[in-house]
């Protein structure tokens, strides 16, 4: 367990408390545990999603693939359809 002397004192403090208090507090604590894991497990979900981007982008056969696409829509941006989605 760690000893930093603000946690020997919350440590004392608790002894203070009933049990309602201290099942209050419990609940509490619970909650505010379950909301950081789950605010650390987006941020993992995010920095692993932009690693698999950044290697995608890296990627030569997608880069082939892209400018593929791309290739295959120049004629829809030239027809117009450009021009009617700006009246939106």
């Amino acid at each position: 367990m760690m000893n930093s002397p603000h946690l020997v004192k919350i440590e004392r403090e608790l002894r203070t408390l009933s049990l309602e208090e201290l099942e209050w507090l419990l609940e509490l604590m619970t909650r505010q545990v379950q909301e950081k894991k789950q605010i650390s497990d987006q941020l993992t979900d995010v920095k692993y999603m932009n690693k698999q981007l950044a290697a995608m982008a890296a990627n030569l056969d997608i880069q082939t693939e892209i400018a593929s696409i791309n290739n295959e829509f120049v004629v829809t941006e030239m027809d117009g359809l450009q021009k009617g989605l700006k009246k939106w």
